[in-house]
């Protein structure tokens, strides 16, 4: 008897358990959340836009031509120059010592073709009146060509080493504004070092990234419209001027430039943009299912969505569809959809077929 009783109570306890496990299983069960968007046709997005950073149209990276310590620097930032005005000069020690050194040269050439060109005189002379061999003659002329020759070597280097002691001086080749200065006086800079950067441009334009799967819609001297962060409720109206055909490695967008109509001087070089396309005037005639490229996965079987099933509960089905081109907006439907369908638009890599979600 003690020993029944003693199996009742142990089946009980199992019982009275399991009953806490899947009470404690129940309230662990968690509805996963979905995003999801309706099904709907191409040209529903007609207004895109995307960041870019305002410039001059012509800017100029000043430096020198030779190397040298600066000893004179007249450049500020915000600084207006006109063309011409001496804004930096180098000490030019080296290219001095050069252009010295040329010109004791080209005078001792100049003395050695002089010595040449009396003794050729000298020659000739005695060789005309038949009291000197031609051999002398011909080799008094060949002494003089050469000691001519040295001597127009020389004095083209004196113009060159001159021309070194002139780029020592760096002077403003446009009328502008200057943007950037990277040195100061004392500082040793190579040929081709930028010491300030010139905004010289009259025009100002912003500079930003498209991606290639809108790129081929957007035509040179079409209009749009700019938005500063600095400007609060201020729409500027500007027309794309540059359109490059190759793509950027570097963002992997294709680079575009966009040049400002109503042009103001609150309008500075680096200023954050955004840049509004409209492409509502395109034909939209065709009716042409799209959905988003990230809703579209691939697997053995082929491409597919998840289907977003509504009822008592809501579930997710794995539909196959026949996709077409990848436009703007997304992957054309060619079938397998129909409008006005939900569908899942991300985590697909972890979602299952028939899986219980929750629509947000």
């Amino acid at each position: 008897m003690k020993y029944t009783i003693k199996i009742l109570g142990l089946s009980f306890l199992m019982i009275t358990l399991f009953s806490c496990y899947e009470k404690e299983q129940e309230v662990e069960k968690v509805v996963r959340p979905v995003k999801y968007k309706e099904v709907g046709f191409l040209g529903g997005e007609k207004n895109r836009t995307f960041s870019g950073v305002s410039k001059t149209d012509k800017t100029i990276k000043l430096s020198f031509r030779s190397t040298g310590v600066i000893t004179k620097l007249d450049i500020k930032l915000g600084q207006k120059v006109k063309k011409g005005k001496l804004l930096a000069k180098l000490d030019n020690k080296q290219a001095r010592l050069s252009y010295e050194n040329a010109k004791s040269s080209m005078n001792s050439a100049k003395s050695q073709m002089n010595t040449a060109k009396l003794n050729l005189d000298r020659v000739r002379s005695l060789y005309e009146k038949g009291s000197s061999a031609l051999s002398n003659f011909e080799s008094a002329k060949n002494s003089f060509a050469t000691a001519q020759q040295n001597y127009q070597s020389a004095e083209r280097n004196v113009k060159i080493q001159k021309e070194q002691i002139n780029f020592g001086y760096l002077y403003a080749p446009e009328d502008g504004v200057i943007a950037t200065v990277t040195s100061e006086i004392d500082e040793n800079v190579s040929p081709g070092q930028t010491v300030a950067i010139l905004n010289s441009g009259t025009n100002m334009q912003i500079s930003l990234g498209l991606p290639e799967s809108i790129i081929n819609r957007v035509k040179q001297g079409m209009s749009v419209n700019v938005h500063f962060t600095s400007f609060k409720d201020k729409t500027f109206s500007a027309e794309v001027t540059e359109i490059s055909p190759a793509l950027d490695a570097n963002t992997s967008t294709y680079p575009v430039s966009v040049r400002i109509a109503d042009l103001t001087d609150e309008i500075k070089s680096g200023m954050t943009a955004d840049v509004t396309f409209n492409f509502g005037g395109e034909n939209t005639a065709k009716k042409v299912l799209v959905v988003p490229a990230h809703a579209v996965g691939e697997d053995s079987n082929g491409r597919f969505v998840f289907l977003i099933e509504e009822g008592e509960v809501t579930t997710v089905k794995k539909k196959k569809v026949v996709i077409g081109q990848l436009t703007a907006e997304g992957f054309e439907i060619k079938s397998g959809l129909s409008p006005g369908e939900k569908i899942a638009v991300a985590g697909l890599q972890t979602m299952l077929d028939g899986q219980e979600v929750r629509i947000k």
